[in-house]
């Protein structure tokens, strides 16, 4: 992968990792419950999960562009549209509340699979998977190489956002109840102007 793909892609997961989502949110509640060390077994948890789906994406999209040369520019298409499909979903959602959400503490382990299951358990995690990562893959590359950068890069990024997002928690609820419609909204556009920029800059 070259370094200019890569450092489109990480400023690309950056944007991603701080938009709102189920382990997101549920990195926020825990660090607010329970604390940020705590909440580390949560994020591993879901970080493993993305991991998982991120395999299952990418070795999935390999599959078909080993079977046509001309799947990955589809793919990429494809993808693009129905990331700024999600852009306008997110553009018009309501703002985050945590106000009626509660969560029983059951030990590490269940704190692990709760982050886990969060990752793994929503199918529109593997379809954006499936639109985002082609945006990044080179045909003729090995696809294990591009796995291992793709897959440790989103990693590492999502661990920092959702520890971050646990280390202030107590001060981030309240803005986000207060501004969370005009976070929503600039994150929709983020997943726009990804959506419509990325395969074209291919």
């Amino acid at each position: 992968m070259e370094l200019q793909t890569w450092l489109l892609y990480l400023v690309a997961v950056i944007g991603l990792a701080f938009a709102p989502g189920p382990n997101g949110l549920l990195a926020l509640s825990h660090g607010a419950l329970y604390g940020r060390r705590k909440t580390l077994p949560t994020i591993l948890g879901g970080v493993t999960g993305f991991i998982g789906v991120i395999a299952i994406s990418m070795f999935g999209i390999g599959s078909l562009m080993m079977a046509s040369a001309h799947v990955l520019s589809l793919l990429k298409w494809l993808g693009g549209a129905y990331l700024v499909y999600l852009g306008i979903q997110l553009w018009r959602a309501p703002a985050i509340t945590l106000e009626n959400k509660t969560v029983v503490d059951n030990g590490q382990l269940a704190r692990f699979r709760q982050g886990l299951l969060a990752a793994v358990s929503n199918p529109k995690v593997i379809l954006f998977f499936g639109a985002f990562l082609p945006q990044f893959m080179t045909p003729n590359a090995p696809l294990l190489n591009q796995f291992f950068i793709l897959a440790v890069t989103f990693a590492v990024v999502e661990f920092c956002v959702e520890f971050f997002v646990a280390c202030i928690a107590h001060q981030l609820r309240p803005w986000l109840q207060k501004s969370g419609q005009r976070f929503n909204r600039g994150c929709g556009t983020v997943f726009a102007l990804l959506g419509a920029s990325l395969p074209l800059s291919q």
